[in-house]
């Protein structure tokens, strides 16, 4: 579950005031909005990239708001899935749980079994720049889910893709979610993926979040 109650936050004098709102537990969650309101300071806020100006956060009941990023139990995928440039790809999945300090043999396992479930198995020797676009954020998702987090977010993953690609890939996120049983809160611009994904839709307009009356029914 994903809970935030009376979050602010400003720089400038661009303002998010008094945010709040619940994703379920094992639910996909899509916020969406225009450009510049607000939808990835809330992400950043909730993984702990960022400090709200008052307000707490909540995951699985459990009150974040003064933890590390590291310790909220949360994988991120970011925009422009933001590769290490010198990690070859088995690297980039490991690399939570590297920061951990888990055995080799654990590392290793999970990321086979990451790599074969995302199939990039044939892609773990590989750097960043030899891969696709949709490669590319297959890995970023697998980093995002080594460390078996119960929460997932993700910015806007899709952008970059042509429509096919964007199609396969969100019926892979919706998959993954499901089996896994991740609580997902997803950034997008794109009503076609928010009908594909959301179980929850959320939108943020004018410095508040408003839950949709249209919703699409977990299967």
């Amino acid at each position: 579950m994903i809970c935030l109650e009376n979050i602010s936050w400003g720089a400038g004098t661009f303002r998010l005031e008094n945010i709040s709102f619940q994703i379920p537990a094992r639910r996909y969650g899509v916020l969406m909005g225009g450009t510049g309101c607000g939808k990835t300071t809330l992400l950043e806020i909730i993984c702990g990239l960022r400090r709200a100006l008052s307000g707490r956060v909540r995951i699985d009941g459990r009150d974040v708001t003064d933890e590390p990023p590291g310790a909220r139990g949360i994988g991120y995928v970011p925009q422009d899935g933001a590769m290490f440039p010198t990690m070859t790809v088995r690297e980039q999945i490991g690399f939570a749980l590297r920061l951990r300090r888990r055995p080799a043999t654990e590392i290793r396992q999970r990321v086979d079994e990451l790599a074969e479930h995302l199939g990039v198995g044939p892609l773990l020797d590989r750097l960043p720049h030899h891969l696709s676009g949709g490669e590319r954020q297959r890995v970023a998702l697998g980093r995002a889910l080594a460390a078996k987090p119960s929460v997932l977010l993700l910015d806007e993953p899709l952008s970059a893709l042509d429509e096919e690609l964007r199609d396969d890939l969100a019926t892979l996120l919706k998959q993954i979610q499901r089996e896994l049983g991740v609580t997902a809160m997803h950034i997008t611009h794109s009503v076609r993926e928010a009908t594909q994904l959301a179980d929850v839709l959320l939108r943020l307009d004018d410095g508040q979040v408003r839950e949709s009356s249209w919703r699409v029914e977990p299967a």
